[in-house]
């Protein structure tokens, strides 16, 4: 589904309680527990969309235990360890790998592919700077190309990780070069990208100054030592106690 086609839905996360976004599913002070990922769910992420689509076009072809590693250069690791480290089932990294594969016959994937993937789901827009930084954030050795493994790891914290675990990479994302610490400068960089991107498809809907008075309200409330930076310990315990940054960053989940 193309992004133009529909308003964006902020209601992915839980909130800085604990509690389910979506009401009438669970109870009033009950504890939230994590939620049951439906294939429906699971598509609302582009770059699996991306992935089902090259595989449907692929056909039904079979794949075998081994996941055709002699079919790539790049061979990933055996689907069993892979299972094992991720929340996704046998079936469901087969399917992964069978699209990733049909795009990306090298085994890798570049810079240049994710800035078309998400040019296609968001044609209104300029993807390109958010691309570059998402792209980053899945290239953990930082050589330029993202191997299966890193990719569908990526993917599991993303799609099915703890509220922690999604901070965690969030942060990874907001920390662009990596020194361990978010600045004003990077998360205006990350934000306005978003905004580039997405448009008036956000809920709701955004005003050319949205992104700078966001990463004013977050860094005030972050950056509680006052030195100018946040650390990953201030971004989360910040993140899970405010529920209004926590509606805020869910915002991110929609775009990946």
């Amino acid at each position: 589904m193309q992004a133009n086609d529909k308003k964006v839905d902020v209601g992915l996360l839980p909130d800085a309680n604990g509690k389910d976004p979506n009401p009438g599913e669970q109870t009033k002070g009950s504890k939230w527990q994590k939620p049951r990922i439906t294939r429906k769910s699971l598509m609302k992420c582009c770059l699996v969309k991306w992935i089902i689509a090259s595989t449907t076009q692929q056909g039904p072809d079979s794949i075998d235990n081994d996941l055709e590693l002699s079919m790539v250069r790049h061979q990933p690791e055996g689907l069993e360890q892979l299972q094992a480290q991720t929340q996704f089932t046998r079936k469901e990294l087969q399917s992964l790998y069978r699209g990733f594969k049909n795009e990306c016959p090298s085994g890798l994937v570049d810079e240049e592919t994710f800035k078309i993937i998400y040019s296609q789901f968001f044609p209104q827009g300029d993807a390109t700077m958010y691309a570059h930084f998402l792209f980053n954030a899945f290239d953990m050795d930082r050589n330029g190309s993202i191997h299966f493994e890193d990719f569908v790891l990526g993917l599991s914290v993303l799609l099915r990780g703890s509220v922690t675990e999604k901070l965690r990479w969030a942060f990874n994302l907001y920390d662009i070069n990596k020194d361990g610490y978010i600045t004003k400068e990077e998360m205006l960089a990350i934000m306005t990208s978003i905004y580039d991107m997405m448009g008036r498809y956000t809920l709701p809907s955004v005003r050319d100054d949205s992104p700078f008075e966001h990463v004013e309200k977050f860094f005030q409330k972050m950056d509680r030592n006052r030195d100018g930076v946040v650390t990953i310990d201030e971004f989360i315990e910040t993140c899970q106690k405010d529920e209004s940054i926590m509606s805020s960053m869910q915002l991110f989940e929609n775009v990946i």
